[in-house]
């Protein structure tokens, strides 16, 4: 079967599924929302508890991030993204779910050689280049202030 460029084009839109966008928007908006409303709660809870709001946000990542890591050893976070989609992204929680995924996949093939070498397979590059750009905005700052 030889299709040039637009045939194969109407080929898959033909018979791609719909994406029901309305629901999907939806369904992301009430799931990040509802994640983000929690670790505003949970920085009430801790604030309430005596931690200043600094020490407070510092417990909420570490909770959310727990959490994510958690629900993602236990096969619910990614049921919970299948459905809600982009809504599970939100920064901290989709980060945590990106670190330990791998990790969890790979856990067969040993502690050293799977879990530690897949642990930083995806967010490894994040990181690098996070660190790696911080540190040239930190000099270029640095030599705009010698100047």
């Amino acid at each position: 079967m030889d299709l040039n460029e637009k045939d194969y084009a109407r080929l898959v839109q033909s018979r791609a599924d719909k994406s029901p966008l309305g629901k999907d928007l939806l369904k992301a908006f009430l799931v990040g929302g509802g994640i983000c409303a929690a670790g505003q709660g949970l920085s009430d809870l801790y604030q309430l508890w005596g931690a200043d709001r600094q020490t407070a946000g510092t417990l909420v990542s570490l909770t959310l991030i727990f959490l994510a890591v958690l629900l993602t050893g236990l096969g619910v976070f990614d049921k919970l993204a299948k459905h809600a989609g982009a809504g599970t992204l939100v920064p901290i929680t989709g980060f945590a779910n990106a670190v330990a995924s791998p990790a969890i996949e790979f856990k067969s093939e040993g502690l050293v050689l799977g879990v530690s070498a897949k642990l930083f397979s995806i967010a490894g590059p994040v990181l690098v280049y996070g660190v790696g750009s911080s540190v040239i905005y930190g000099v270029l700052l640095w030599l705009s202030g010698l100047f």
